[in-house]
């Protein structure tokens, strides 16, 4: 039981870490469409700070498995934490592309 409680907090550290990176890029976009392509760019960075934080503590996790560290099972929980993961990088990817179309609008090119 104490695994699982472990395990779980893990996975809530990585969704908050995510979580965190998701809301900077989406509100990049939203800097970029009012012109703010410098508080965008800031945005940005700061997403990518938290992002990496939630990465690392994934890769402890995935380091912890092939180590045989811990079992394998892949709770619920674990799921939606990479599922969160990975959604926040497609997000990033979007963000990116709406940064720089608002910067073409605006004839500041990137």
């Amino acid at each position: 039981m104490d695994e699982m409680n472990e395990l779980q907090l893990t996975c809530f550290e990585i969704i908050s870490y995510v979580g965190t990176a998701k809301s900077c890029y989406v509100n990049a976009i939203s800097k970029a469409r009012e012109g703010d392509f410098e508080g965008a760019q800031a945005l940005i960075a700061e997403g990518d700070t938290a992002y990496a934080g939630g990465h690392d503590v994934h890769l402890k996790l995935l380091q912890a498995d092939a180590a045989g560290e811990r079992d394998a099972e892949a709770p619920l929980i674990l799921l939606h934490a990479e599922d969160q993961m990975a959604s926040t990088e497609t997000v990033k990817i979007m963000a990116l592309e709406f940064i720089a179309l608002y910067k073409r609008l605006d004839g500041v090119e990137a």
